[in-house]
């Protein structure tokens, strides 16, 4: 508790960080987290967030509450409560108290349940997270915890390839000088590893003994979303008492959801946990999702809502009249009661109409949305990723048809376009190209490389010297495996480094020692030694890197590599190899490689030795430090010798291209929003063929809002200028802040829109969403996101269809999505073929139960005539309560569950037929209102033409009278008969199901109106008294079996005549295709030959994009101070 007073009672020190302009004052404008190391007692007061963490929709606090809102936000919910409440009503409702109260009920727990099943997905999975293991230090050692037992102020210990379990400030590990490689795919994408440096205050614990003896106190910067920057002080108390302040900064700062990599062991303290860690800052609560399609027939049950009450007031109206025309009729007995006030009049006419709109329909939906789901997507073979054992998941079955309708692709594009793999593929050396003969798929094997060097080609001393070039150029970290010391573990900052350096090694050039001052590689089997001089770092700007060696002999060396475009203009005069190492660099591009070339230069020692006395004064210069280097590194970085080229694979997953070719055809625009390099999004967009060589490119590189504006208005401005080039638009993400701005964002989407892609780069997940909701909010269009890191949740979360993909950066994009898959190529089938099966069904489940509900209840309207308005049904109530839940349910079921319009096949080889979705061809208002008057014009016939046939009410031969309910349910047996006929009529493939459901249902009502019109007479039956006996008047008269014959082929008529003309006389593209699907003729795929034509395959293009095997510096660390501090021929600290 001392520790603790002394935070309370300690003069205030506002936290800096060398180097940072910003402060942080408990007292000022800035709020400020304040906690002991290691003593949880000293913390409790603060109260903290746990470490646990929740992607679900609900909990138990949350259910009820979220639910109910989420309910009754859709308007044909909250319209059956209010009927179920004046149905309360005493007198009031001709169709009993409980009819609506219990259907609701019913619909309401069935809901529940199925939304309980779903979000207990969720909870399983975010309990594989909470439930990971870490080292935390309790009890004077370290001990294995979950991550949820993980609290602010813990020392962790975290091990080689473990994601961090919170944000922690970096102390010490088992690098020298206290660095790590981390790996942050999960926050903005990028493979490239990252360098952490502890302070060197904090460098020395390295065991748990100096560990257990710390004393010390955080004080930072309060939780909040900015990634990338971090703010604190880490107050050390010596053993005499005083206090040793150490500035804390973002390269101090490991991020939750980041991986350590190629590190045995790092300690850190936690200084954010749970939802307080910046990556879940970055991620919103799981928002509730509606469809468009849902947003549409919510929006006519209003319409049909006011039309209700417009019915409702007219009949009230109406009986007003009638009344007061016939308050003298005695046996009206008006005078012992008198008729009802005008406002229960109305209730009783809205109670009488509500069925207009069907209580059934949103379970209904959901029933066969979760079957949609569960059978059709969860369990297709064609979309199981066999070798990561990954089904396809539909997370939620709210958003199927959504999958029907999608305009925009947001993609993310580490792991979810790539693969995260550098390959080294093909290569040009000395004017000969090597990679196209491969022994080893996959994998650099060509043998005519080893035999030209070891059989003394002419190219020999250059292919030598190009292969040693690639061994000793770089910055990687050789360490041998504990378990096996011939065993060599490379660690790459950069994953294209990691791939040249191990292609090298396999042709027996072997990068085995790195010391502060040298470098040892095996070359054919003999040790080689070379001095590291100087090392002349990439930027972007330079687009190369420079290592000057001096190797055995004493020569001195300039080894350079770098983008074909700056190595050419470097080197030197008569150079033997530019003309073919150009055609192969080419030929490389169009394969879709990223390619550098190499060069190398001998150096005088006197030339060396001045320059290099220019480059130290570069080096120390006060101002304009960086820019200096790059001139002294000009000086020397010239007369070159082109040794050859690189082409390395960053590995797309499988069918990426066709893919994204199959997608743009469907008439989807695809953007790719990625944390990544704009280089490296660059050579990406052209090897999945998203950019190709037609394309004018946009780029934005703007560092002011000014800027970004005028630049904005130039290119809008020049569009036609482009004529009928596509565009594509590059953007950065700092330029992406300004063009977001409230004064810019739309005239940028308004340039976006015409491009054909945009490519979004160096962007942050809060950008990322951002520029989803920019779209959402702006077009009415149906966005999806796909993605496969934590850096991509909010971005998925805010698109209307979030896909996840579970891959190599861990599950929390598939946690968070709606739907996730194995690999991008799934998500063609999930948007052509269940996209545009679901959208189908469920919108022609909601026309027709929209169709059948008009059919029967507005009869009661024309009843009313009959009836003077008194509100009396001409159908039993009961009966009226079950025609939704019993009659016809099974013809919508099945519509929405087996129909399909064309088979999987023919929509996977013509996309362009996807398009009918997003034009909401077969859902808008028109469609709908078009039904509606069809099943208006139903109703009118199937009331009419029975009234007229019965008008005598003598119907059987015996003379006996059926009287009001007779009529009544010969017309519902025939609204029946009607409506399952008009399912038939619009089905498009038969199965055994749709039989069943389509026949089955007529066969139902047959049964069992045998069966409930003698049910009164069962004992201790107290319903359906007044059609008690019915079926025996109605089933032996010859004019009802006429008019179940009939009536309902005199209704549907007009119908089949549509449909006939329809496919005869002015048959669609989809109705000819159905025809050649009846024949049993496949459709087949694209041939080869015009696939290579949409592609572009095989043509020049005119970008040539460069692999730089060495990251961009970003860091406070340089390159070259990395390579000076290790030497791996010292043993490390094990961090016990």
């Amino acid at each position: 508790m001392e520790l603790e007073d002394d935070i309370v009672d300690a003069p205030h020190n506002p936290i800096s960080v060398s180097g940072s302009s910003t402060e942080f004052d408990l007292n000022g404008e800035e709020a400020q987290r304040a906690f002991v190391v290691k003593e949880h007692g000293a913390n409790e007061h603060h109260n903290f967030c746990s470490n646990r963490i929740s992607t679900a929709k609900y909990n138990l606090a949350t259910f009820f509450p979220k639910f109910l809102y989420e309910q009754f936000s859709r308007h044909a919910n909250l319209f059956f409560l209010f009927i179920a409440l004046i149905q309360q009503i005493p007198n009031v409702s001709p169709t009993g108290q409980w009819t609506t109260a219990l259907p609701l009920s019913i619909v309401l727990i069935m809901t529940a349940v199925k939304e309980l099943a779903e979000d207990f997905k969720r909870h399983k999975a975010d309990n594989e997270v909470n439930r990971r293991k870490v080292k935390v230090f309790r009890d004077l050692t370290f001990r294995t915890a979950r991550w949820t037992e993980v609290r602010v102020g813990d020392v962790v210990k975290v091990l080689n390839n473990q994601y961090f379990p919170a944000d922690l400030v970096l102390l010490s590990s088992s690098e020298p000088e206290a660095m790590c490689y981390v790996e942050t795919a999960n926050l903005d994408g990028e493979t490239n590893l990252k360098i952490r440096q502890g302070h060197p205050q904090t460098a020395h614990l390295l065991t748990r003994e100096r560990i257990r003896t710390l004393q010390a106190r955080v004080e930072c910067e309060t939780p909040n979303e900015r990634l990338y920057k971090f703010v604190g002080n880490i107050i050390i108390t010596r053993p005499d008492g005083s206090e040793n302040v150490v500035p804390l900064g973002a390269d101090q700062f490991l991020q939750r959801g980041a991986q350590l990599k190629n590190t045995p062991w790092v300690y850190g303290v936690v200084v954010f946990t749970g939802h307080e860690s910046k990556l879940l800052k970055n991620n919103k609560a799981a928002p509730i999702k509606r469809s468009n399609v849902d947003d549409v027939y919510n929006r006519q049950i209003i319409y049909l809502f006011f039309t209700l009450v417009s019915l409702a007031v007219m009949c009230t109206i109406a009986y007003a009249v009638w009344t007061g025309e016939h308050r003298s009729d005695w046996y009206l007995g008006f005078k012992s009661k008198p008729p009802l006030s005008p406002g229960l009049t109305l209730f009783t006419f809205m109670i009488l109409f509500n069925n207009l709109i069907p209580i059934s329909l949103i379970i209904t939906l959901d029933i066969v949305k979760y079957f949609q789901a569960l059978v059709f997507i969860n369990n297709d073979v064609e979309m199981y990723d066999e070798a990561t054992d990954t089904p396809a998941r539909a997370r939620t079955s709210a958003l199927n048809e959504e999958l029907g309708q999608v305009q925009y692709i947001f993609s993310d594009k580490t792991g979810t376009l790539t693969c995260n793999e550098m390959v080294f593929l093909k290569c040009s050396i000395a004017g000969v190209a090597y990679g196209d003969v491969q022994q080893d798929p996959g994998v650099f094997s060509d043998p005519a490389l080893l035999d030209n060097l070891t059989s003394g080609h002419d190219t020999a001393s250059v292919i030598r010297e190009w292969l040693t070039l690639l061994a000793v150029c770089h910055t990687v970290i050789p360490e041998r495996d504990r378990t096996d010391p011939d065993v060599i573990v490379y660690q790459a900052a950069s994953p294209d480094e990691a791939a040249l350096v191990s292609a090298v090694k396999r042709l027996g050039f072997s990068f085995n020692v790195r010391q502060p001052d040298r470098v040892v590689i095996n070359a054919l089997g003999s040790d080689e030694t070379f001095f590291i001089l100087n090392v002349l770092e990439f930027n972007s700007t330079r687009k190369r890197m420079s290592v000057i060696v001096r190797d055995e002999s004493g020569a001195i060396k300039l080894l350079t590599k770098g983008a074909d475009s700056v190595i050419f203009e470097r080197l030197s005069q008569n150079q033997p190899f530019a003309d073919a190492t150009k055609e192969h660099l080419h030929r490389f591009a169009t394969e879709g490689l990223r390619t550098l070339c190499v060069g190398v230069r001998l150096l005088r020692e006197e030339e060396y030795n001045e320059w290099a006395r220019v480059y130290e004064e570069a080096s120390t210069a006060i101002h304009d430090r960086a820019a200096k280097l790059d001139r002294a590194a000009e000086l020397i970085e010239k007369d070159l010798f082109l040794l050859g080229a690189t082409a390395i694979e960053d590995r797309l997953q499988e069918q990426v291209p066709e893919t994204i070719q199959a997608l743009a055809n469907a008439g989807i625009n695809i953007w790719v929003c990625t944390g990544d390099k704009q280089e490296t999004a660059i050579n990406i967009g052209f090897s999945c063929r998203l950019l190709n060589s037609t394309m004018d490119l946009l780029i934005a590189n703007e560092t002011t809002l000014p800027a970004t504006m005028a630049w904005c208005e130039r290119e809008l401005e020049a569009l036609e200028d482009h004529g009928d080039r596509p565009l594509a638009l590059i953007i950065d993400g700092p330029t992406l802040e300004f063009a977001l701005d409230q004064s810019l964002r739309l005239r940028w989407l308004q340039l976006a829109k015409a491009c054909k892609a945009v490519v979004c780069c160096r962007v942050s997940p809060l950008q990322k969403a951002e520029v989803v909701r920019l779209v959402k909010e702006n077009e009415r269009a149906i966005t999806l996101a796909i993605g496969d890191g934590a850096n991509d949740v909010a971005m998925i979360q805010a698109a209307h269809v979030g896909v996840g993909i579970s891959g190599k950066e861990g599950l929390q994009a598939a946690r968070a999505s709606d739907y996730s898959i194995g690999q991008f190529r799934f998500l063609q089938r999930l948007l052509l073929v269940h996209g545009a099966w679901s959208y189908r069904r469920v919108t022609m489940l909601i026309l027709y139960s929209f169709y059948k509900n008009i059919a029967l209840y507005l009869i009661e309207l024309w009843y009313a005539f009959s009836n003077g308005f008194s509100g009396q049904i001409l159908f039993e109530r009961w009966t009226i309560a079950t025609y939704n839940v019993a009659f016809t349910l099974l013809p919508p079921v099945a519509i929405g569950i087996f129909d399909q319009h064309l088979s999987a096949e023919t929509l996977l080889a013509m996309p362009h037929l996807y398009k009918s979705g997003p034009r909401r061809e077969h859902f808008n208002t028109r469609v709908f209102w078009g039904w509606t008057l069809n099943s208006i014009f139903h109703s009118v016939i199937l009331f009419w033409l029975p009234l007229e046939m019965f008008r005598g009410d003598t119907i059987t031969a015996d003379g006996q009278v059926g009287g009001q309910w007779v009529l009544g349910h010969v017309v519902y047996s025939i609204v029946v008969y009607t409506v399952t006929l008009k399912a038939a009529l619009v089905t498009e493939s038969w199965t055994i199901y749709n039989h069943i459901a389509v026949w089955g249902s007529a066969l139902i009502w047959l049964v069992f109106t045998f069966a409930y019109f003698e049910l009164w007479a069962a004992p201790g039956v107290s319903i359906a008294h007044e059609v008690f006996g019915i079926g025996r008047y109605m089933y032996r008269s010859a004019r009802v079996w006429f008019s179940f014959l009939v009536i309902p082929a005199l209704a549907l008529l007009r119908d089949v005549v549509f449909v006939l003309v329809r496919h005869l006389l002015f048959p669609t593209e989809e109705v000819r295709l159905q025809r050649l699907e009846r024949r049993h003729q496949v459709i087949a795929k694209m041939p080869e030959q015009l696939w290579a034509e949409m592609h572009g395959r095989g043509t020049a293009q005119d970008y040539t994009g460069y692999a730089f095997s060495q990251n961009e510096n970003t860091d406070s660390i340089t390159q070259m101070e990395i390579i000076r501090r290790y030497d791996t021929t010292v043993e490390k600290p094990q961090g016990e």
